[in-house]
């Protein structure tokens, strides 16, 4: 009798830490690069992270197709949400994928445009949100209408998107500037984000996780870009990021007052948190805020992170891993501050406040 009551507090016990710790019944990623876990792997495209040194300090030390010597923002959020780590649909697409799925490809942007040349493809966002839109209609057959649509609303769709825009804008080779005023291609890239967002919302979501731009202009690649090779952050990148953010909430702020009453969403604010890591980085475990971990040249920006560049012995110490993406240190500290920190760098929900809607 002892060891049956045993039993069954034991076995309560699971269920418990089980309804605990699985928060959500399903994530659903769409982005480019700084989540992309490996969807890149299954196209033709240079912009890949399948080789060394990615993936170095990854569990099993190999590269996934992650764009991070570690685990990205994908991984770390998935643990905060109780789940696997959405695997990529590229991989199966015809799997059910009853924890969700990620769209996210490496290089991908707002518009399709950004990166879709003979050599550099992605997946933009506007084929990520059709492929979606399959997985929907999977979903709706296997639950039936009223239950995919239950299942849905209470999942959190992740969108990490828009850093590929800018900084193309803004690369030194762009021509992009010839074309359009930065105040035309802030405005443009609010109002294609807009009209995805509201094919979502079509398709059953209701919760989102959306990230604004990190400052760009202080990655490793736009620092070495300065005109004056000072290493410094460049501000015009920066500055035109803000500007974006800036009209990416006020967007989100009419879009849930006016048409989509019934959405509610967490918006990582990315800039700020990782210019006050790259301007207090003592605070937060780093020491190098400038050049990247691995690659070759001035600030390792000259070379991109190959098999042939040199890489840093303390991972943990850089805030970049590449000329373009943050370290797994970094990206951890992304998520432990905006799953449930205060309204200083998300809003107006943090996401642990957003999944218990």
């Amino acid at each position: 009798m002892a060891i049956s009551s045993f039993l069954s507090f034991f076995f309560l016990l699971i269920c418990l830490k089980l309804s605990h710790t699985q928060s959500v019944p399903a994530a659903y990623m769409f982005g480019d690069s700084l989540i992309d876990v490996g969807n890149n792997n299954y196209f033709t495209t240079i912009i890949k992270a399948n080789f060394p040194y990615n993936g170095h300090d990854y569990p099993g030390g190999k590269p996934t197709g992650r764009f991070s010597n570690g685990k990205n923002t994908a991984d770390f959020l998935a643990e905060k949400l109780g789940i696997p780590t959405p695997p990529p649909y590229l991989a199966s697409k015809n799997s059910q994928f009853p924890q969700g799925v990620s769209f996210a490809s490496g290089g991908a942007g707002i518009f399709n445009g950004t990166n879709d040349d003979l050599l550099s493809k992605a997946i933009h966002l506007s084929q990520q949100v059709q492929f979606f839109s399959i997985v929907q209609q999977n979903l709706v057959k296997q639950l039936e209408l009223d239950g995919a649509m239950k299942q849905l609303s209470k999942s959190i769709f992740v969108v990490v998107i828009g850093s590929n825009d800018m900084i193309n804008y803004f690369k030194s080779d762009s021509k992009l500037p010839k074309t359009k005023t930065p105040q035309q291609f802030v405005d443009e890239m609010v109002s294609t984000l807009q009209g995805q967002l509201k094919h979502l919302h079509g398709l059953g979501a209701r919760k989102f996780v959306i990230t604004a731009i990190g400052s760009v202009g202080c990655i490793p690649l736009l620092r070495y870009q300065s005109a004056n090779k000072s290493n410094e952050c460049f501000q015009q990148a920066n500055f035109w990021a803000n500007k974006y953010n800036q009209q990416l909430q006020s967007m989100l702020q009419d879009l849930k007052a006016d048409q989509l009453k019934d959405i509610n969403y967490s918006l990582m604010d990315t800039y700020n948190l990782l210019f006050d890591v790259i301007q207090n980085p003592a605070t937060y475990g780093f020491s190098e805020v400038k050049a990247a971990c691995c690659g070759l040249g001035r600030l390792r920006a000259t070379v991109p992170c190959t098999p042939v560049a040199l890489f840093c012995i303390n991972r943990s110490s850089h805030v970049f891993w590449d000329r373009y993406h943050p370290t797994e240190a970094a990206n951890r500290i992304i998520i432990n501050t905006t799953f449930d920190g205060t309204n200083k760098y998300v809003l107006p929900l943090n996401v642990k406040q957003l999944i218990a809607l």
